[in-house]
């Protein structure tokens, strides 16, 4: 299969998933600025016209977006990893993970603090309505490993939004310990802290080359 990302982005998370399964996959990068496939020199919007990752193109040629259809995906592609629910009702509060993270977090909170053309009053807009869904995240986590039972894909993505908070100084991990001490035990798991270093080199390369191309 074929992954389309950029670097530390939100198609990080899908990374991670892939190498919790165990199985290889084509990762080709998206530069987010130009949308160009840096393999290959091709216009990303051939391929999804929203210029959007992580875009997956399954084993069959089936293109999938939105990161919580890919993630679950994975997930129920490779059972044997163990990173999909157990049951039902599990599979529901999987689900709800999913939409709490890419409404609440992702768009609704970082995706205004990232964009370094939003107006000010945006960024304080969107911090002070969605500052709460960081506490609603800090009381569920005290005394949890993981947003369910066992790792999963939600853990994946969740630990890949707030490596965001790196670039965002308004918000300091330091008010929300739990929140914190997850993030900091989940960087240290395997499969993240490789998806993260190698995408890591990839973003500093990416960032060079807007440089020379400025």
């Amino acid at each position: 299969m074929d992954l389309y990302f950029s670097p530390l982005a939100c198609s990080l998370a899908t990374r991670i998933a892939l190498y919790e399964a165990g199985v290889d996959a084509n990762y080709l990068e998206v530069d987010p600025k130009t949308k160009v496939v840096q393999k290959d020199g091709s216009d990303f919007r051939t391929v999804n016209p929203l210029g959007l990752v992580p875009t997956l193109r399954t084993d069959d040629g089936t293109l999938l977006t939105e990161n919580a259809a890919i993630l679950q995906y994975v997930a129920d592609r490779f059972p044997g990893a163990g990173i999909s629910a157990n049951s039902a009702e599990e599979r529901s509060r999987l689900h709800q993970w999913l939409c709490f993270i890419g409404t609440e977090l992702h768009k609704a909170l970082f995706v205004p603090l990232l964009d370094k053309t939003a107006p000010q009053d945006a960024k304080t807009y969107a911090l002070n309505k969605n500052m709460s869904r960081l506490d609603y995240l800090e009381n569920y986590l005290k005394g949890r490993e993981f947003l369910l039972d066992h790792f999963s894909v939600a853990d994946a993505y969740l630990v890949t939004i707030i490596n965001w908070t790196m670039a965002t100084p308004p918000i300091e991990l330091a008010k929300w310990p739990a929140v914190k001490a997850y993030h900091e035990r989940l960087r240290a798991r395997p499969s993240i802290a490789k998806a993260v270093a190698e995408e890591f080199e990839l973003y500093k390369a990416e960032l060079a080359r807007h440089k020379a191309a400025a």
